[in-house]
């Protein structure tokens, strides 16, 4: 880590308004660190970034300098700078990386070969399932699993990796001081406490929709891959998969129902050429992270002799009137058969009084 002198310059650099990442670089490429651009004089910064270089020099923001440092003096609290040791390779192989990330928990993580999961925050229960699953089986064979801490996909993956005992990164769109979405609370503090949370933004900054694509750039970064398990058409997740194409990293897709919007998404970008995903095997051996032959499938299949209603359900969700066209139950005894099924975990009830099939 830097001392606290430069750790200071390089905060008054990221946190004057107006000097975004583009010309913070152009500086940091024309003069060296941040301390040898304060010192080089407001002339010879004008000359680079004309009249953005009169607040960085008559900044008004040391107090939150101060803060930024106090926080990072705690513990389990990081600042990490493009010119640090531990600032992550793979986030220095984008056009774009963040000057200053600020980091909650293991920094170590961040070197850490990782794949990127992420999805709708609508979800349905059969996809975060896959999700959880997907990133139980992977962080298990040695991947970090890296989301948006999002609700739906997000915290699913999350959720497994943690799970596997495994490793696991949010990369989030506010301050690393702040939470969001709340209902995720305890979700952040388990992988502050067994994995990372990592934003570019300054502390203290709230939830805004400008951030979030912002955050993406930084999840693929990170990653050697993205798989994404649902997505609508205008889903945030594809943009995150157009970074990581953008950045050379591999995109992975699971395809679902063609009736399921959350599908669409996913078809759209095999369409587009991402690797089509059954399995964690797949990935695992696109990334030639295993020999994965000996790897269990995610999904566990369910003899239709098991019960004939989930035969007769298959793998697209159906209205409870459809049910009873295809069934002949009578309505209580079809619904006694699903409150046993959802009971054992094998269905689940989603919007709309539709039944959804698990794996």
């Amino acid at each position: 880590m830097i001392d606290q002198k430069g750790l200071a310059a390089w905060l008054q650099l990221t946190l004057t308004p107006g000097i975004g990442g583009e010309t913070q670089r152009k500086l940091l490429a024309a003069f060296g660190l941040p301390e040898e651009i304060l010192a080089a004089g407001r002339q010879a910064v004008s000359e680079i970034i004309g009249k953005k270089a009169d607040p960085l020099f008559d900044f008004a923001h040391a107090a939150a300098v101060d803060r930024s440092i106090e926080w990072a003096a705690q513990k389990g609290h990081f600042i990490l700078t493009l010119a640090d040791a531990d600032y992550p390779k793979s986030l220095l192989e984008i056009p774009d990386p963040p000057t200053v990330i600020y980091v909650r928990g293991n920094p170590d993580l961040l070197k850490q070969r990782g794949l990127a999961v992420v999805g709708s925050r609508n979800a349905t229960p059969q996809g975060m399932q896959t999700a959880e699953n997907f990133s139980k089986l992977l962080a298990g064979q040695g991947l970090s699993i890296i989301s948006g801490l999002a609700l739906g996909i997000d915290a699913a993956a999350h959720r497994g990796a943690l799970a596997a005992g495994g490793s696991t990164v949010a990369v989030i769109g506010t301050g690393a001081d702040r939470l969001y979405p709340a209902r995720n609370k305890e979700l952040a503090t388990a992988i502050a406490t067994h994995g990372a949370i990592v934003s570019e933004f300054p502390l203290g900054t709230q939830a805004a929709p400008a951030n979030f694509p912002r955050r993406n750039r930084i999840i693929s970064g990170l990653s050697c891959g993205v798989l994404v398990v649902e997505a609508a058409t205008e889903s945030g997740s594809l943009i995150t998969a157009r970074m990581a194409g953008e950045q050379g990293r591999e995109v992975f897709a699971i395809p679902g129902s063609i009736h399921s919007p959350v599908a669409r998404g996913c078809h759209k970008l095999i369409k587009q050429g991402a690797k089509l995903v059954e399995t964690a095997q797949d990935i695992l051996e696109e990334l030639g992270q295993i020999n994965a032959t000996s790897l269990p499938a995610v999904e566990i299949p369910i003899k239709d002799e098991e019960n004939s209603l989930l035969a007769i359900l298959g793998h697209d969700s159906c209205t409870l009137d459809e049910l009873l066209e295809r069934s002949g139950s009578t309505t209580e005894q079809l619904l006694g058969e699903l409150l046993n099924l959802e009971l054992a975990g094998r269905i689940a009830p989603i919007p709309g009084n539709r039944y959804q099939r698990l794996a």
